[in-house]
Parts: structure tokens; C-alpha cells; sequence
């Protein structure tokens, strides 16, 4: 396997060069990893399905405008992969309580079983990773991935 990390310079931006070139590369190989693994329970949702029911089975039923917002995705694309997962059986929708003209989306029996062997095979994939780590370890690593990604939420889009 070649290394394609980049050696930066020293100095006061040395340590946000290190931090992109890792993220890129997390997310390739992250990626790429997750599609070369030979286990089936991986492909049963596609990444997006997987975030939608992640984020729906721990939020609560959402509308569509609500989940666009949290996921900082276009509603149109929302809406598509919503349409893709209900087809499929993996969301209900229902009227939206709060506004009766609306709907809102939850996940279904399916798509929370589909999620939970999605989201065991990646555990079950990390610990195999992370097998030589220790706790602590992937305690901060949880934790630091936490922190990256909440800053990431906090981030002003245009």
C-alpha cells in the first residue's frame, strides 16, 4: 500500500496541512474500504440511506425542510433520496403534526433493521481496524472525530 501522505513544512500551519491531507484521506480510504469489504450487510443501504435513518432513528420523525437543514443537503436532494428510501420500504411518512399539510418522514421496521446490521458490520469492521488500539485511545479518537465534526455542523455555508 503506498503512503500518500505529504510531508509539510514546520512552522505555525504545518499542523492544518497534516489535518486536511488526513481528512481527504479518511475519507477516500474510508470509502474505498467500505466498498471492497466482502460482507453484504455493508451494501444494503447506500451511504445516504444510512445517515437519513442514523439521523431519523435518533431525531425523531422530521419533514423534509427539517432533515435538508440538519444533513446541510438541498432540499431537492433530500427529497429524492426520500423517495428512493420509501420506495424501498425503509421510511414512513405520516402528517405532519404540526402543520397538516406537510408530512413527516420516520424510519420504518425495515430501515431500522437494514440500518442496525449496516451500522454492526462497520463496528464490527472498525474493532478489526482498531484491534491493536487501545481504549483510550479509541476513546480520543471518538472523541476528537466527535469534535471535528460538530465544528464541521457549526461551520457558516454560503
Amino acid at each position: 500500500m503506498s503512503d500518500d501522505r505529504v510531508t509539510e513544512p514546520d512552522g505555525p500551519e504545518s499542523a492544518l496541512g497534516r489535518i486536511e491531507t488526513e481528512v481527504a484521506l479518511l475519507m477516500r480510504l474510508g470509502e474505498g474500504t467500505r466498498r471492497a469489504t466482502g460482507t453484504a450487510e455493508h451494501r444494503v443501504l447506500d451511504r445516504a440511506a444510512y445517515v437519513i435513518l442514523r439521523h431519523l432513528a435518533a431525531a425523531g420523525p422530521q419533514n423534509v425542510s427539517a432533515l435538508a437543514a440538519r444533513l446541510n443537503l438541498d432540499g431537492s436532494t433530500v427529497t429524492r433520496q426520500v423517495s428512493a428510501m420509501q420506495r424501498d420500504g425503509l421510511i414512513n411518512r405520516a402528517p405532519d403534526p404540526s402543520d397538516g399539510r406537510g408530512t413527516v418522514i420516520s424510519p420504518s421496521p425495515a430501515g431500522l433493521q437494514r440500518m442496525a446490521a449496516v451500522r454492526a458490520a462497520r463496528t464490527r469492521l472498525y474493532g478489526g481496524i482498531l484491534g491493536d488500539w487501545t481504549p483510550e485511545d479509541r476513546e480520543t479518537l471518538a472523541d476528537m472525530l466527535a469534535r471535528l465534526n460538530h465544528a464541521l455542523e457549526d461551520h457558516p455555508r454560503r
